[in-house]
C-alpha cells in the first residue's frame, strides 16, 4: 500500500511518523523548507510519552519523485488546498483516495448526500468548484483530526493529546479502501474508527470551532475565559444554535446538546485557540473553513444567521488589518 502525505506540519508530522514506526505502509512525505531539510538530514523526529524516536522517511519537495499513490492525506489547512492542487497532481492516479484532515466544511460536503443539493459547490472552501473538478469528490474519504499535535523544530513534532481520525466515505458505505486504511492506522496505533455519518461528526467538531475560534480571536481569550464569560459564553451559544439549525436541515444529528458541548470547552482550560495563534503569529486563519462555510450553508439552506454574520465580518476585518487574510 502506497500512502504520500502532504504537508508534514503538526499533524501530517504525527501521521506519518506513526505510520513509519508501524513500517507496513509504503510512506512518503511531500514537505518543504526547513522541515523538509530536517527529515533529510536526521530523519522525522516524533516526541511521544515522554520519547523520542527517529524515523527514518522519504521525503521530497517535487510529488512528481514519489509517483502515484494508493493514499494521499491531505494534512494542510484548507485555504492552502487550492494553491496547491499542481503539486498534489502528480501523486494522484485513477485509483487514488484522498483523504481531507481539514477542519471545517470539506469541499466534497455535498457529495453523495442526496436530495436538492446533490453535487452543490460550497465557494468559501472551494471556489469556482476547482478542487471538486481536479481532485474528484469520488477519491474522498473524509477524516475527523482530534489529535493535539506541535511542531517543535523543523523535523520534530511532539504529541500533546489524542490518537483518534474518524474516517468516513461521503456515501456513508463501510468500502474496503476506508476499511483498508483504518487498517493500517489502526496497526500504527492510532484510532481509525469508519463512521457511517461522518458529516455529523465534522459537525460536533465543527460546531465548537465555529464560535470560539473567531471569539478567542477578537477578544485574546482562552477558551476557559470565553465560557466563563457571561457575555462571550452567550454569544458563542447563540452562534451554535444557529449552526444546529443549520447542521439539522441538512441531516445532521447532534449527539449532545449545546450546553454541554460549551462546557467541553471550558474543561480545556487556557488554551488559545488556532486563531487566535495564527493571529498572534501573523499567519493566514481558517475563516472561510470555520466561518464564512457555515454563512453559506445557512443560505443555501434558508437559515438565518446574525450572530455568525456580525461575528464574521469583525474576525474578518481584523484579519485583513493584520495581514492574516486576504482583502
Amino acid at each position: 500500500m502506497r500512502i504520500a502525505v502532504f504537508g508534514a506540519g503538526a499533524i501530517g508530522g504525527y501521521v506519518a511518523a506513526k505510520l513509519a514506526a508501524a513500517d507496513r505502509a509504503d510512506l512518503s512525505i511531500v514537505a518543504r523548507g526547513a522541515h523538509l531539510a530536517a527529515m533529510r538530514d536526521t530523519g522525522l523526529r516524533l516526541i511521544e510519552s515522554g520519547q523520542e524516536r527517529v524515523l527514518q522517511v522519504r521525503a521530497a519537495a517535487d510529488a512528481r519523485e514519489l509517483g502515484v499513490q494508493d493514499y494521499v492525506v491531505l494534512a494542510l489547512k484548507a485555504h492552502s488546498l487550492g494553491g496547491a492542487l499542481d503539486q498534489i497532481a502528480p501523486l494522484i492516479g485513477e485509483q487514488t483516495a484522498v483523504v481531507t484532515m481539514q477542519n471545517g466544511v470539506p469541499w466534497w460536503y455535498f457529495h453523495k448526500i442526496g436530495g436538492p443539493l446533490e453535487g452543490a459547490r460550497v465557494a468559501a472552501v472551494d471556489p469556482g468548484g476547482t478542487i471538486w473538478d481536479r481532485i474528484g469528490p469520488n477519491r474522498a474519504i473524509g477524516a475527523v483530526v482530534y489529535p493535539a499535535v506541535e511542531v517543535d523544530s523543523p523535523g520534530v513534532v511532539r504529541h500533546v493529546d489524542g490518537n483518534r481520525f474518524s474516517l468516513g466515505e461521503p456515501s456513508g458505505d463501510k468500502s474496503e479502501r476506508v476499511t483498508h486504511l483504518a487498517a493500517e492506522m489502526i496497526a500504527a496505533g492510532l484510532q481509525a474508527p469508519v463512521r457511517e455519518d461522518i458529516r455529523s461528526e465534522i459537525w460536533v467538531k465543527l460546531w465548537g470551532n465555529l464560535c470560539f475560534n473567531p471569539i478567542s480571536a477578537l477578544t485574546g481569550s482562552t477558551l476557559a475565559e470565553i465560557v466563563a464569560d457571561e457575555g462571550t459564553r452567550l454569544l458563542a451559544r447563540t452562534m451554535m444554535l444557529e449552526a444546529q439549525s443549520i447542521g439539522e436541515s441538512l441531516g445532521v444529528k447532534f449527539p449532545i446538546g449545546v450546553d454541554r458541548r460549551i462546557k467541553g470547552a471550558g474543561d480545556v482550560g487556557a488554551h488559545k485557540t488556532s486563531m487566535l495563534q495564527d493571529l498572534e503569529r501573523g499567519r493566514p486563519m481558517e475563516i472561510d473553513a470555520l466561518v464564512t462555510a457555515v454563512q453559506e450553508l445557512g443560505r443555501l439552506t434558508g437559515q438565518l444567521t446574525p450572530a455568525i454574520d456580525t461575528v464574521l465580518s469583525l474576525v474578518r476585518r481584523l484579519a485583513i488589518q493584520r495581514g492574516c487574510y486576504p482583502a
